[in-house]
């Protein structure tokens, strides 16, 4: 907002944008700053021109403290007229997440802004959420610090411990910081775009891309018909999720859509949806998992995310409802000699220990000794922090084998051997953690072999498939 170098997103945008929402009977107006962005300055010239616009209208600004300034820009926001600042409680405050509630009200307190909050009832709530946080140190990003950089890359703070994490899984933790230089990169290659669920992925995913391809914009502009690119960002250039501000970036889209034989989205995506058949789909999951495991929560659950539906259903089949497991067994595994009680619903409970864990197995097994309510019973459990030798991946090289673009899990293959195939034809589909992509045939021809399964996992430039 402040700065005239950010090009169309400037203080004439937000008005406009406010203006149109009012028009539309809006009852409020939310300034969602999910990067970050707004520094004291910014934050200040933006309320203060909205409160002067639409002076009855309730102002809502929230923001993250990924660079370390957010409780000087809700102070700002509060004195330029904002009626509502969000902020997290200590002791989940700060870097990626919204600054400290505790310090908001301190700084507040005896002024004209004075927000009521009693910091010993802050403290009494921060002790509580200290000791939750505590139980899911597994599922720290590592993080330590806060990170000014945001106001160049732009990642949404929501967004940015999940891409460090996801980073660490595609192997390119030593290129976080090319990473973040990539997003900020990939986003003008798009367009430009505003960076929130779904479109922040769409960045995210094709700066990973970048990265692990070794590519930049101009690669990115010349080899569009034939790039591998990840599925977001072809269902975003197509249109799927809706019209960027100031439009699609061309010739990429057209270059995109082209090469995949893709027609382009016009309007709004969701008028041109199909109807979703709930009583079908409802009698497809009853008949596959059994009626009384199926509720409305699942049914809609399966609609919006059915491979992840699918994931979740399977684990359960295999685990049970680890919901009644104490969270700290959960995510902690038991320790030799430990005991612990499961509430299994009224009136029945059982008390385990676990006994002894045996050597693993050459298959990477270890048979686990238990007491349950006193009788003893093995469990065979998979060790996954024992690795094999395993074999070396054949590596795609000539240009009828279709390698893998980067590491990650083969999660659906579309060929087999003796499949007649097109270039740029959708081979198979790989995942790693969010971000599918689209392997297409790197030539037309007759599919000699198909060398991955399902649930591989495969390396970058691992060999798939081999064209003839």
């Amino acid at each position: 907002v402040s700065d005239p170098s950010k090009g169309k997103y400037n203080l004439e945008y937000y008005m406009k944008l406010a203006d149109d929402l009012v028009e539309m009977g809006v009852h409020s107006l939310a300034i969602k700053d999910m990067a970050g962005l707004l520094t004291p300055k910014a934050t200040k010239m933006l309320v203060s021109a909205l409160r002067e616009q639409h002076p009855d209208l309730p102002i809502h600004v929230h923001t993250h403290d990924t660079a370390g300034s957010g409780v000087a820009s809700m102070i700002a926001a509060a004195e330029a007229g904002a009626d509502i600042v969000d902020g997290a409680i200590d002791a989940m405050s700060g870097m990626t997440s919204q600054p400290s509630l505790g310090a908001i009200a301190a700084t507040l307190r005896g002024t004209d802004l004075d927000t009521g909050l009693d910091q010993q009832d802050i403290a009494a709530l921060n002790t509580y959420w200290e000791n939750v946080r505590s139980l899911y140190a597994p599922f720290e990003s590592g993080q330590l610090s806060g990170s000014s950089d945001v106001y160049e890359h732009e990642i949404p703070g929501g967004q940015y411990t999940n891409l460090l994490f996801q980073s660490k899984q595609l192997g390119l933790t030593e290129k976080w910081p090319e990473i973040k230089r990539k997003y900020a990169e990939a986003n003008i290659v798009l367009g430009d775009i505003p960076k929130v669920t779904p479109s922040s992925k769409v960045v995210g995913d094709l700066a990973q891309f970048m990265v692990a391809q070794n590519l930049d914009a101009k690669d990115i502009l010349d080899q569009a018909e034939t790039l591998a690119f990840p599925d977001s960002v072809v269902n975003y250039l197509r249109g799927d999720i809706g019209i960027p501000p100031g439009g699609f970036p061309e010739p990429l889209r057209s270059k995109v859509l082209q090469g995949r034989g893709l027609e382009p989205i016009n309007g709004r995506p969701g008028a041109s949806l199909k109807p979703y058949d709930f009583d079908k789909e409802r009698a497809g999951l009853t008949k596959r998992y059994g009626e009384k495991y199926i509720t409305e929560k699942d049914l809609l659950s399966y609609a919006l995310y059915p491979t992840v539906f699918e994931e979740w259903k399977d684990f359960e089949e295999i685990y049970g409802d680890v919901e009644r497991l104490p969270t700290h067994i959960f995510l902690s595994p038991m320790v030799v000699g430990e005991e612990i009680e499961l509430d299994l619903g009224p009136g029945f409970s059982q008390v385990v220990r676990l006994v002894s864990i045996g050597d693993v197995s050459e298959t990477g097994t270890r048979m686990c000794l238990f007491e349950v309510n006193g009788e003893q019973t093995y469990v065979g459990v998979t060790d996954t922090s024992v690795e094999g030798a395993g074999a070396v991946r054949e590596k795609a090289k000539g240009p009828g084998q279709v390698g893998s673009p980067m590491p990650g899990v083969v999660v659906s293959l579309k060929v087999k051997a003796g499949d007649k195939v097109k270039e740029g034809e959708t081979v198979a589909t790989l995942s790693a953690m969010k971000m599918e992509t689209s392997i297409p045939a790197t030539a037309s021809g007759t599919v000699e072999r198909v060398v991955v399964n399902v649930g591989d996992k495969v390396e970058g430039d691992d060999l798939m498939v081999e064209i003839k």
